[in-house]
């Protein structure tokens, strides 16, 4: 027999045995040009043939890649490759070539023979040209199927396996595997532009780095970028130009010898970086999978295609709302079952515990302090480090908010990170960065109890082994679904174009970003925060949540809050807050069934009707779930409120008060309307809420409310009811600085009297909600004012107003009713004894805190 036909033979005897074990996934459209080609045989009169290209020379490879060619009808990747004369034996080209004739010892840095064959070719052949498909073939990438630690071990990575592993790959992940066809390139286009472009290099070097490049980048998309190990990482950073001069000042700084400032160096740099490890993520992988289904009846993931597309061409960088610790490990999650490389997650180093550290060092979590001040050469380190990242294009996470939000509210951005990384960027650009706003929403907390404490003015408590454990033996509760929704992506080259900065660069890592950068910084990080908002999940408890607070014993006969859960559903319905938001597809009825089974809320039977309550020890908790939808509903709610409480008020006036408080609620649930935009949505809620005969009109045109005790007026209280907070809060601060009058308090004494005030207020009239005199709500409203021009400050740091404060804090009659105007009259007039004394008496409680910290 003829070396020829033994080798069909066995060809054909291995696709046999292959296809028993092997049935790759197929990703992606199946390019156009091969779907009509056919057999490369019957192609001696055609012009253009098919040639498949696979980076790492490997015949179980090329065999895999023939049957799938077969079983889709495209061109056989094993068919000999025919044009005019010249035949060449199968249309598979490796570029990563390996000598044929001396196995042991293959030529991997040779020009593939094939490529220069076919380059050769069409150089003489000028009507002919060959379509290259790029192929990518990983083993053991499918991890929704993976459910072992020894294939989680052997899966694919950067390397190219050796014999024996590509044996256990195929043993292990014949099913278990990822396959896709990339975009037909025309040979003869890339041999004419290398020609153009690159004169020095020959064609076959330009086209070899081109499809070798273009392949590690599909290949990233999944795997991540290859990645050195841990040590050549930290060797990098010390010895990089700018680590070595923030060594030198060190030394001079500290008057140290420059080996014990290097040694310090490297203190920073293994207390920050991360310890990549592919078999630590595909190990977290298979155990969440187990974690979740024990702990969640699902986790449902809402517009990820929106991420896989941008993942090809743009730097990915995750920014999601920060609500508990398994927002880490959700998101990564999330990430990898879905087929792309989980990101490098920046984490605050209180949990850079023994053991827990490490396990998240492998799943990407780099560590960063809390606090850059003090430490030049830290910063140095640290910002290195985030630019060898985005320089490697390896995704990103980081929480724009800082910390978790005790509350439930997006919190204010903390642009630290934000700004390290444009200024990364500005450094040396690769790709162009996209974040992506990520809302993730729980329908119960771990942390539940643990923030219900801190709200409640109890002391944060720190990580650590035994909170972990503490945590874990919840495991047995049921926890709901979880939500996660990705968001309007918000691409960093438009916001530096908006602010006229996209031409700027930095030259070092120490050189400061001028002012047009810094606002592109903070354009980016509200409208992140934004896009959050937008991105938000309405689900059976948040819903509950909202309508059940509304009410004044947090009860409410069932039959109506059913028409309450279902009068909410139908605006958003006809009216969506954004049409990324996801909206529960239960009922009414279904919601309340749901909530009892969470054990959120309870029924009370009586012969007249039962009555859904919240369960006793919840309300505080349920607050955090309203508080996610609240931005939501804020509009129609203050719209609501406006008509209930004046009875009937022209759509003019209406319109004027939502002009003169929307700034305020814009700065505080971060809204998505524009304040000179404001009108439209405005009128477009006042006919929603006229459809649904919540409000009525007047024959005058006025904006009319129902009839106290009818069924559609105790609906509209209900509807109204989520602003007040909101609203009583900002007359808080105004009565206060009214009272003190222009130039005799400052923002300070303000702020902490608005705090002190707010806390009086909740205890007097059981709001149940500590939120109501978070510090932070305050320190918003009074910046707005700042911002707005309403108040300014004095020479001595008092605040001083003049005619438009006094004219905003007219607006209070018409959304406040005049026993709570007189109440926060009385509550907020002060002596200049008093205030002195309510101050003082503050100022030795923070310092009693303080001292405790200090001596944890």
């Amino acid at each position: 027999m003829s070396k020829s036909g033994f080798g069909q033979i066995y060809r054909k005897l291995s696709s046999k045995l292959l296809d028993l074990v092997v049935t790759p996934q197929v990703l992606g459209e199946v390019p156009v040009a091969s779907q009509t080609a056919e057999k490369q045989g019957d192609a001696l009169n055609k012009p253009k043939v098919v040639c498949y290209v696979l980076q790492n020379h490997s015949r179980s490879n090329a065999l895999v890649v023939d049957g799938e060619t077969r079983r889709l009808k495209l061109a056989p990747a094993l068919d000999p490759l025919t044009i005019k004369d010249h035949k060449e034996k199968v249309s598979v080209l490796f570029l990563q070539h390996s000598d044929e004739n001396n196995i042991l010892n293959p030529s991997a840095h040779k020009l593939p023979p094939r490529l220069l064959s076919l380059v050769e070719l069409l150089e003489k052949h000028p009507d002919a040209d060959v379509d290259l498909v790029p192929v990518t073939l990983l083993w053991g990438r499918a991890p929704d199927k993976e459910n072992s630690l020894l294939k989680v071990l052997m899966t694919d990575t950067w390397s190219t396996p050796g014999t024996v592993k590509q044996l256990i790959n195929i043993g292990m992940h014949g099913r278990q595997s990822y396959l896709e066809f990339h975009e037909p390139q025309s040979l003869r286009k890339l041999i004419e532009f290398a020609k153009e472009t690159h004169p020095n290099i020959s064609p076959a070097t330009y086209i070899l780095n081109t499809l070798n490049n273009y392949l590690d980048n599909q290949r990233e998309i999944v795997l991540g970028p290859d990645l050195s190990d841990r040590r050549n990482v930290m060797h990098s950073l010390i010895k990089s130009p700018d680590v070595q001069d923030a060594i030198r000042r060190e030394s001079i700084r500290s008057k140290i010898s420059l080996l014990e400032a290097e040694r310090r160096a490297i203190g920073c740099v293994n207390e920050i970086v991360s310890d990549y490890s592919h078999s630590t993520v595909r190990f977290a992988s298979m155990a969440l999978t187990r974690l979740w289904t024990q702990l969640y009846d699902g986790v449902d993931v809402h517009n990820f295609s929106t991420v896989r597309e941008l993942a090809k061409d743009y730097e990915i960088i995750y920014t999601p709302c920060h609500r508990s610790h398994i927002d880490y490990l959700l998101l990564s999650y999330v990430i990898y079952q879905r087929g792309l490389m989980v990101p490098y997650i920046a984490a605050g180093d209180n949990l850079n515990m023994p053991f827990v550290g490490q396990i998240l060092r492998g799943g990407g979590a780099f560590f960063i302090r809390r606090s850059f001040r003090g430490s030049g050469l830290y910063t140095t380190v640290f910002k290195e480090y985030l630019y060898s990242i985005l320089s490697r294009n390896t995704p990103l996470e980081y929480f724009i908010e800082g910390g978790r939000s005790r509350t439930g509210r997006i919190l204010p951005p903390k642009t630290g990170m934000l700004a390290m990384t444009v200024h990364s960027h500005l450094r040396g650009r690769s790709k162009p960065i996209v974040f992506i706003p990520t809302y993730i929403g729980y329908e119960r907390l771990m942390e539940g109890s643990t923030y219900v404490g801190e709200m409640n003015g109890k002391a944060k408590e720190s990580e650590s082994i035994m909170g972990i454990i503490k945590t874990l033996r919840k495991i047995e509760k049921v926890f709901g679904k979880v939500h996660v929704n990705f968001g309007e992506p918000v691409f960093l080259d438009d916001m530096l174009k908006q602010h006229n900065a996209e031409n700027v660069t930095v030259a070092k890592n120490d050189d400061a970003i001028p002012e047009e950068v810094s606002q592109a910084v903070n354009s980016s990080a509200n409208a992140i925060l934004e896009n959050i908002n937008r991105a938000a999940v309405i689900n059976p408890v948040s819903l509950l949540s909202l309508i059940l607070l509304a009410t004044p014993k947090h009860t409410l006969d069932e039959e109506i809050c059913v028409k309450q859960i279902d009068t909410y559903r139908n605006l958003l319905a006809s009216l969506p807050y954004d049409e990324r938001i996801q909206v529960t597809p239960l009922s009414g009825k279904e919601i309340i069934a749901y909530g009892l089974k969470l054990k959120l809320i309870k029924r009370v039977n009586h012969v007249l009707g039962d009555i859904i309550a919240i369960e006793e020890g919840q309300a505080v908790l349920l607050t955090y779930f309203r508080n996610n939808i609240l931005h939501a509903f804020v509009l129609p709610s203050l719209i609501a409120a406006l008509v209930n409480h004046n009875g009937s008020i022209a759509p003019k006036d209406l319109c004027n008060v939502i002009k003169t408080l929307y700034p305020f609620l814009k700065a505080e649930l971060f809204l998505k309307w524009n304040e000179d935009d404001i009108q439209a949505p405005t009128e477009a809620y006042i006919n929603a809420l006229l459809n649904a005969k919540l409000i009525s009109k007047d024959a005058e045109g006025n904006l009319v409310a129902p009839a106290p005790n009818t069924e559609d007026h105790n609906q509209l209280v209900v509807l109204a009811t989520p602003v007040m907070q909101s609203l009583e809060r900002y007359y808080i601060t105004l009565s206060l600085i009214t009272q003190r009058g222009s130039g005799n308090i400052s923002m300070r004494q303000v702020e902490e009297l608005s705090h002190l005030v707010g806390q009086r207020l909740s205890v007097l009239y059981e709001f149940n909600s500590p939120e109501f005199f978070d510090k932070a709500l305050f320190q918003s409203f009074i910046k707005m004012l700042t911002q707005k021009g309403y108040i300014s400050t004095n020479e001595d740091n008092s605040i001083v107003f003049d005619a438009p404060f006094q004219n905003i804090t007219q607006y209070a009659n018409l959304v406040l009713d005049e026993d709570k105007l007189q109440m926060l009259h009385h509550i907020t007039s002060f002596t200049d004894e008093e205030l002195k004394e309510a101050l003082d008496a503050l100022a030795a409680q923070q310092a009693k805190k303080r001292q405790k910290r200090k001596k944890k």
